[in-house]
């Protein structure tokens, strides 16, 4: 069988971890990159050897109709051209999270997917790794019973990339967008992705992107420069509600004065679960009346994966082999309106409905 030929749409620092996964798959082809910005687009290209380079998407498509599928990693503003004229084009996608700038843009991608007949999944990482397959084992078997309450965090103490991501009319927002969002799908994914009903949100821009802090600098954006302006939010909360009664406390920041933390946590009525990014996977439960605390041994998993490499993995193996995607664009709209009912909620300083 011929390899499957696959574009990378956006040559920044994400379309590495793509770009990387699709190396360890002998049935794909990194065919073709393309960026607006000439000298990204050949640093990316350059580093994994891609000769097929373009600056203009509608000329790599029309130059190129034997592509099979793209990975979509542009600033969040364009994912729905960018991943509306691959699926016109016959192409299969993946597009980063967000799925959009909005949820209006993301129904539109979908539309487009279904006209096309072709694949649409979103990249919701989370649900990739070893400790979510874990987790979701646990959950399925009714280890944890009825799952009520959910805390989803993810923290930075000194976490701006800068570069677009505090761009609002690049980026749509700042963390809620950017990070909440992989805890908050992840919660969701955990609890058998309820509907949610309504949100209650804050948000604060008080710190900024802080350039003057002299460590801890880990999170830099391929474009940023010193001195840009940041217009978007540096903490923000909020209280999802869902049809099953289930309610999920959101937690993100990009600068925060206070412990980093990146997890979720499930309460159940026969126990609970932690799971965090350095691995781990906890239970905290009763066992023959006695509370105990189970540590789960995440690194000698049989079924082990990263989060990158398991996504574009599955993302192959739903095209070749029409497996059942398990991070479809309809979860993508869904978490759009949750975001966007977020944003809308802090905006106004009351509760929001959310509309499916």
């Amino acid at each position: 069988m011929d390899k499957i030929k696959v574009a990378i749409i956006g040559a920044g620092n994400i379309s590495n971890s793509h770009i990387d996964a699709y190396k360890k798959l002998d049935n794909v082809e990194v065919y073709a990159i393309c960026d607006i910005s000439e000298e990204r687009l050949n640093k990316t290209a350059d580093k994994y050897g891609i000769e097929r380079r373009y600056t203009d998407l509608d000329k790599m498509l029309a130059e190129l109709p034997e592509l099979d599928a793209a990975s979509v990693c542009v600033w969040n503003c364009n994912h729905a051209e960018c991943a509306i004229k691959a699926l016109n084009a016959g192409l299969n996608v993946i597009c980063e999270k967000p799925m959009a700038y909005n949820a209006e843009l993301a129904q539109q991608m979908k539309d487009a997917a279904d006209r096309s007949g072709k694949l649409l999944m979103i990249g919701f990482c989370m649900r990739f790794s070893s400790e979510a397959k874990i987790a979701r084992d646990f959950i399925e078997n009714g280890y944890l019973g009825d799952v009520y309450f959910t805390k989803a965090q993810y923290v930075r103490k000194h976490g701006n990339p800068g570069g677009w991501f505090c761009d609002k009319e690049r980026s749509g927002g700042g963390p809620i967008i950017d990070l909440g969002v992989h805890v908050l799908d992840f919660a969701r994914y955990l609890m058998g992705n309820p509907k949610p009903l309504s949100v209650y949100a804050v948000s604060f821009d008080k710190l900024g992107n802080r350039e003057n802090i002299k460590n801890n600098v880990g999170w830099i954006a391929a474009d940023h420069v010193d001195g840009e302006k940041c217009d978007v939010e540096d903490f923000a909360a909020a209280f999802i509600r869902y049809d099953n009664g289930a309610v999920t406390n959101l937690e993100t920041s990009y600068d925060f004065n206070g412990e980093e933390s990146y997890k979720n946590q499930l309460f159940g009525t026969k126990a609970g679960i932690d799971v965090a990014e350095n691995g781990g996977v906890k239970l905290y439960g009763t066992y023959n009346d006695y509370l105990a605390d189970i540590n789960v041994d995440t690194a000698n998993y049989k079924f082990a994966s990263s989060e990158f490499d398991g996504e574009i993995a599955h993302f192959i193996d739903c095209i070749v082999n029409g497996t059942k995607c398990i991070a479809p664009a309809e979860d993508g709209i869904v978490i759009m309106k949750i975001l966007d009912a977020i944003y809308e909620s802090a905006r106004v300083g009351h509760e929001v409905a959310i509309e499916l």
